[in-house]
């Protein structure tokens, strides 16, 4: 963990390692985010929602260069991921152009969600469904949730992210 002033924006929230999708690069996500506008989003490679995938890559290269990061996690808690690190890397690489973070495999919900769905869901509620999102600001701080029926663009969730970035 990093510790002192440097990542205080973290609050905890981010200050913990995950591995990247289908590679052993482990990354800090206060080191690597911290003071962004972040959308946290909990996937799936075979959900009726998948197509946002393009949405949230559309969204990401738009406000990008503004200060916004969208960091997804597949998660086969709603028995719609790939087994394959490698099948759902194709997924969200080759069919849906993603250039946004992606990360290994993960639980996001219940006793089993990694630590930082576990903060997520304490500060507003568990994902209902794969594409749930969780909006957080510049310093760390969990702003909204939105659930998988909320679209990434032309949506509240589009006119929040901007109004943070414009702080």
């Amino acid at each position: 963990m990093v510790s002192g002033g440097v990542w205080a924006a973290c609050n905890n929230l981010l200050d913990h390692d995950h591995r990247r999708l289908a590679s052993s690069q482990e990354i800090n996500l206060c080191e690597a985010y911290s003071g962004q506008v972040i959308l946290v989003v909990n996937t799936a490679s075979r959900c009726g929602f998948t197509s946002q995938f393009e949405g949230l890559e559309a969204l990401y290269q738009k406000y990008r260069d503004q200060g916004l990061v969208v960091l997804g996690f597949p998660s086969d808690d709603f028995r719609q991921e790939m087994a394959d690190e490698e099948d759902t890397a194709e997924v969200c690489y080759i069919n849906y152009g993603v250039t946004f973070p992606m990360f290994a495999t993960t639980s996001v919900s219940g006793d089993a969600a990694n630590d930082l769905f576990q903060a997520l869901n304490e500060a507003t509620a568990p994902p209902g469904w794969n594409f749930t999102k969780y909006l957080i600001d510049r310093d760390g701080h969990v702003v909204e949730r939105f659930d998988s029926r909320t679209t990434p663009l032309d949506s509240e969730l589009e006119e929040r992210v901007r109004q943070l970035l414009e702080g």
